[in-house]
């Protein structure tokens, strides 16, 4: 994509972003074609959604890093998507239903960043070793995903990363300091929707452990030329499959060991 298709693509899927609508596909010259280009359109999208006032990205979330949700969407390999300091909640909230096109949530992970993890000068990639002392902290967290297309089984995997991979807010519990942290190759997660048990996993489902997700996500960036950074939120993955909720749902999850967090949609 040249620079003008990359401003077309980002602007389509910013302006749908902000009025809250669903889109059937990208124009084919507004289409990313590998993940190389999806996240230079996904940069793209992030400067003009805080341009508009959208808010300013503080993280990330990863996507597809456990068999789980790799099964769900029929994608093989983690895909990333920003995280906005408007939609970043703590411990109970309320959602608007009206806010979003077709809301999900999952039982995540996620880490707080506590020194900058850049990359090393000899080109060694990140490993699960490598980034362990850069997370300060870790939280049980909701993430609130937002089905913005007509059919997205239908959309190319680029495409889907161009569009933040479903990315719309998240709700993180009390932050608990990482030498506290349980086991988190075998973490019990667990979501609630209703009082209603919907799904449960462990923190190992996650590429073995969340670290790994962690160490992709340093690598992937890296590639790019940037760092993770001191003070960014990394939602590491779905230990369940996303549930589609409806108004008035209160749903829960309780990573066991780490917190818990609630969001009530309303």
């Amino acid at each position: 994509m040249n620079p003008e298709e990359q401003k077309i693509s980002a602007g389509i899927l910013a302006l749908n972003r902000v009025r809250v609508q669903t889109i059937d596909e990208l124009p084919e010259e507004a289409r990313p074609a590998d993940e190389a280009e999806a996240y230079e359109v996904q940069e793209a999208l992030h400067s003009l959604l805080d341009e508009a006032g959208y808010g300013k990205r503080v993280g990330y979330k990863i996507g597809c890093t456990t068999p789980v949700m790799q099964e769900f969407l029929g994608i093989a390999n983690p895909c990333a998507g920003g995280v906005f300091n408007t939609s970043t909640n703590y411990i109970t909230t309320s959602a608007q239903y009206q806010n979003f096109s077709h809301p999900g949530v999952e039982c995540e992970i996620a880490a707080f960043i506590g020194t900058d993890l850049t990359p090393t000068t000899d080109g060694s990639p990140f490993t699960i070793d490598s980034v362990a002392p850069g997370v300060k902290a870790l939280f049980g967290a909701i993430e609130i995903v937002d089905d913005r297309w007509t059919d997205y089984k239908a959309v190319d995997t680029p495409t889907l990363i161009a569009d933040d991979f479903f990315a719309s807010g998240i709700v993180l519990s009390q932050p608990l300091p990482v030498a506290e942290a349980p086991d988190l190759t075998k973490a019990i997660g667990h979501m609630t929707i209703n009082g209603k048990r919907v799904g449960e996993g462990t923190t190992g489902d996650i590429l073995g452990h969340p670290y790994e997700a962690l160490a992709w996500l340093a690598n992937s960036l890296a590639a790019r030329g940037k760092h993770l950074k001191t003070g960014e939120v990394v939602m590491l993955g779905s230990v369940v499959e996303t549930q589609w909720i409806m108004p008035d749902d209160e749903v829960q999850i309780d990573i066991e060991g780490v917190g818990g967090a609630l969001v009530k949609f309303v």
